[in-house]
């Protein structure tokens, strides 16, 4: 964010109206203290830390709808996510009024929608990604894995291992099918729960043919005892298998 602005504004805010009936809102990993001592240490020139009823002045009556790109894959094992995604982050807009706004790719289909927002609502904001910060182990850095126990992080490992055999494959010069076939192949075999694998476009979410030609998102969804967690890559492949 620095370099690409010289005042840097950092939200920290557990949504209310993207958590679904049964999820974790309550349990949710609140860490602000720690969360201000990296932010100081970072540079952040203001951390934004509203209480909920400060950004929801009650239920609100209007929300943003993420259409059909919020029911597809993260959208369809959580109804409502990504409109209550998009009504806090255009309301977190209005209130800081960034000329830049930074996200993480590990939430691929979360950029995908709010790029989406920012474009046809002519929002006037930047959007930029930052890539996925992962720990020593390439687990993808979440808040929920705090929630997993040893043997369970050991697990939460497949869905890098998959990401690193589709990456593989792609750089290979592997079609599609083959890519994304590496991928399940990992998944199939490893001890986690899946929720999906996909291969798909960037911007819609949609899956790629087989013989796709391009770049392309590889999703990841499972469930690691009662733990949740997603993992994503951006990979390039060519379409036919290189000979």
């Amino acid at each position: 964010a620095r370099a690409h602005a010289d005042q840097v504004v950092v939200t920290v805010f557990v949504n209310p109206l993207q958590f679904g009936p049964g999820e974790d809102l309550e349990r949710y990993p609140r860490t602000l203290d720690a969360d201000l001592r990296l932010l100081a240490s970072a540079g952040a020139d203001v951390v934004f830390a509203p209480a909920v009823d400060e950004v929801y002045q009650g239920e609100p009556v209007v929300r943003v709808s993420a259409g059909a790109l919020g029911e597809r894959l993260e959208g369809a094992h959580r109804p409502g996510h990504f409109d209550g995604v998009l009504t806090v982050v255009l309301k977190l807009m209005h209130l800081v009024r960034p000329d830049v706004a930074v996200f993480g790719q590990k939430d691929a289909q979360q950029l995908a929608a709010v790029r989406a927002m920012v474009h046809d609502l002519d929002v006037g904001v930047e959007v930029l990604a930052v890539p996925t910060v992962r720990d020593t182990d390439g687990v993808a850095l979440s808040s929920r894995n705090a929630y997993l126990d040893a043997g369970e992080r050991v697990r939460a490992r497949a869905l890098v291992e998959a990401i690193r055999a589709a990456t593989a494959a792609a750089e290979a010069g592997l079609p599609a099918s083959a890519v994304l076939a590496a991928a399940t192949g990992v998944t199939a075999s490893a001890d986690v729960e899946v929720d999906y694998v996909s291969l798909v476009d960037p911007t819609t979410v949609l899956a790629v043919a087989a013989d796709h030609s391009g770049p392309a998102l590889l999703v990841l969804a499972a469930h690691v005892g009662a733990t949740r967690l997603i993992d994503n890559a951006v990979l390039h492949v060519t379409g036919e298998e290189t000979r």
